[in-house]
């Protein structure tokens, strides 16, 4: 009798988990492709900005982690010199404290490797919208955890697993809750966080977040 609760209790609750990613991507399909309709002249100005004003490809493609430890490749609008993985490797060979702010951060304040476009799309998170194509491939959620790098597993503290469960999203929770500011190891926690307690009105909450995140900048660089 043990047995068949447990076998019935686990296949209800993956019933219900299939039913939640059907729902997730439905929503997904459908957001993702109105928000391409109607952001479309945005798009078309920033990829004429990004050609007119430096040397390069628009889009910048960067090999990712999805579901599952999938490696796919994200689209994002490039905001940086062409050359910036050989900058980043001799800036931080350079200056210390750079290299210790990258450590914990992952992230630079003030990065001589971002063009000055690429300063105001990501102020405005502008450079993430093409991912949006990656979400109607079904590589992205609109909502989710961050989109790892695949070396960046050693520092996930032994979380990747449960991390990559799901797929990425555009914006999560760590993006609202204090975007740059937090630490990489507190990104990953927040994404841990966010998997255990997932539920549709987490993620719309999220969303209604993400606007007044973009639309005032917070805790953008």
């Amino acid at each position: 009798m043990q047995t068949a609760q447990t076998t019935f209790g686990t296949t209800f609750a993956d019933r219900n988990a299939a039913r939640s990613d059907i729902a997730k991507r439905a929503f997904d399909m459908v957001a993702a492709s109105l928000i391409l309709l109607v952001a479309a002249p945005v798009l078309a100005a920033i990829w004429l900005t990004i050609r007119l004003t430096s040397q390069g490809p628009v889009l910048f493609v960067q090999e990712r982690l999805g579901r599952g430890g999938a490696r796919f490749g994200a689209f994002k609008f490039r905001t940086m010199v062409v050359d910036a993985e050989a900058r980043l490797d001799a800036l931080l060979a350079a200056d210390p404290q750079a290299a210790e702010e990258y450590r914990v951060y992952k992230k630079l304040r003030r990065d001589p490797r971002v063009t000055t476009v690429g300063s105001v799309l990501r102020r405005l998170s502008l450079d993430e919208l093409p991912q949006l194509l990656n979400v109607v491939r079904g590589e992205m959620s609109l909502v989710g955890p961050r989109c790892y790098l695949p070396g960046e597993i050693p520092d996930m503290g032994g979380q990747e697993e449960i991390v990559l469960k799901v797929k990425p999203g555009i914006t999560g929770f760590w993006q609202v809750s204090g975007r740059n500011r937090t630490t990489f190891a507190e990104r990953v926690e927040m994404d841990v966080y966010y998997i255990r307690n997932w539920s549709v009105a987490f993620d719309l909450y999220i969303l209604y977040e993400t606007v007044w995140a973009v639309l005032t900048a917070r805790d953008a660089y």
